[in-house]
């Protein structure tokens, strides 16, 4: 409580800051009652979570309310900066006897309107980027195509569909009704076999009831298989006890036959496709990170697998891979994970150039890679977590197409 109290000063102090720097400024003044207003809705909601209130909220209101405070919030600390660092080097002049007259000009314009300008401009970059991925990413399903190419393969796996798709995370979603599109993509794919690589939920299991009859439509060939992701412990959740976590977990279970996935919790399944066998082995979440969870048995997972002609793992968190699967179990073939969203934030341009910050956190951070004759696909997440957006790194359906090589 004392923490937020104290959130909530700074953040009355810095807007202090920012309208004594910005008053005066032609178009500001006329806009100070919104800048104020929206100020106050801000401190409000703060207030609401310091008193418990907030929890009251719709699911679908609360999930806006905290997209538009997170891009107000980082529109200001951008506008924030230009101003400060300007109020800084002023008192280092000041200090040092050197200050410039105040008119000094860039350009022809006055200093302090020059920077009041850049600031202004900053401040705008977040608001409109962020707010874009809000408007218009979040249901905007991308089908990223692969075809892989696998050494001694069967003549009955060439041509093997997998359609894959990772972190729905139920809990965000603001609407319900886009998400048709995607199992509307999935379904004209026309998957041989379909996976899901864990985060159903954010933390609690009922926040897939309202799209259990969207996602269980998704049809395959060969069964759809699933598996438990960092978010579908219910660690992230302040339970009553224990007895009410463990119940959670059941019911998460019920809600996988309710979709008519099959979950995987280190264990395997033996497809077989005419005279070939595919083992599609699943395991519960494998971190090297330790704030997750490292609750996988790979040893366990693949046991009765040996006669596999290939073998696919399932693992939510792509560090398992170089820390078990490329060192001590080279005859799996794909690895497909999801976990990092792709930081839901970043470039790419395909065959040129690929950013996101989360390429400093994962080594295997989006899309495939090869190590040998082995294989990892990480999926960019179907839903979204904390900002319900996303920029540059669109939501994913994964197609795989077997081939041989």
């Amino acid at each position: 409580m004392k923490v937020m109290m104290l959130f909530i000063i700074v953040l009355v102090l810095l807007d202090a800051y920012v309208y004594k720097a910005l008053n005066g400024y032609t178009g500001f003044n006329s806009k100070s009652p919104i800048f104020w207003g929206l100020n106050l809705l801000v401190y409000l909601y703060f207030m609401a979570v310091l008193l418990g209130s907030a929890k009251s909220l719709p699911d679908g209101a609360s999930i806006y309310i905290r997209a538009f405070i997170f891009i107000y919030l980082l529109s200001k600390l951008f506008l924030l900066i230009p101003l400060l660092l300007e109020d800084v080097g002023r008192g280092i002049r000041y200090l040092s006897m050197r200050m410039r007259p105040q008119h000094d000009s860039v350009d022809g314009i006055s200093r302090s309107k020059f920077i009041r300008n850049f600031s202004i401009l900053m401040g705008s970059i977040p608001l409109l980027v962020l707010g874009f991925g809000v408007v218009r990413n979040i249901y905007r399903y991308k089908i990223r195509k692969v075809k892989l190419p696998v050494a001694d393969l069967p003549e009955e796996l060439e041509g093997f569909r997998i359609v894959q798709i990772s972190d729905i995370h139920a809990g965000t979603f603001p609407q319900k009704k886009p998400i048709l599109k995607g199992i509307e993509m999935i379904n004209d794919l026309k998957p041989d076999l379909f996976v899901f690589t864990g985060d159903l939920v954010n933390s609690v299991a009922d926040e897939i009831d309202p799209y259990i009859d969207y996602f269980s439509q998704i049809k395959s060939t060969y069964g759809n298989y699933s598996i438990y992701g960092n978010h579908d412990y219910g660690d992230y959740h302040e339970w009553d006890s224990e007895v009410d976590k463990l119940q959670n977990d059941i019911d998460f279970k019920d809600k996988h036959k309710q979709l008519n996935w099959q979950l995987l919790s280190n264990e395997s399944k033996i497809i077989e496709v005419n005279n070939a066998k595919i083992a599609v082995i699943g395991v519960e979440n494998y971190s090297t990170i330790a704030r997750f969870p490292r609750k996988g048995k790979l040893d366990e997972a693949i046991k009765n697998t040996d006669m596999a002609d290939f073998k696919v793992l399932l693992s939510h968190d792509p560090t398992h891979w170089n820390a078990e699967v490329t060192t001590k179990y080279k005859d799996i073939n794909l690895t497909l994970s999801g976990h990092t969203h792709g930081f839901q934030f970043g470039i790419e341009i395909p065959k040129w150039f690929r950013w996101s910050p989360s390429q400093y956190i994962y080594k295997q951070w989006a899309g495939l890679y090869r190590e040998n004759e082995q294989y990892i696909y990480v999926n960019r997440g179907f839903g979204v977590l904390g900002y319900p957006g996303r920029v540059g790194i669109l939501p994913e359906i994964t197609f795989i197409e077997l081939k041989k090589a």
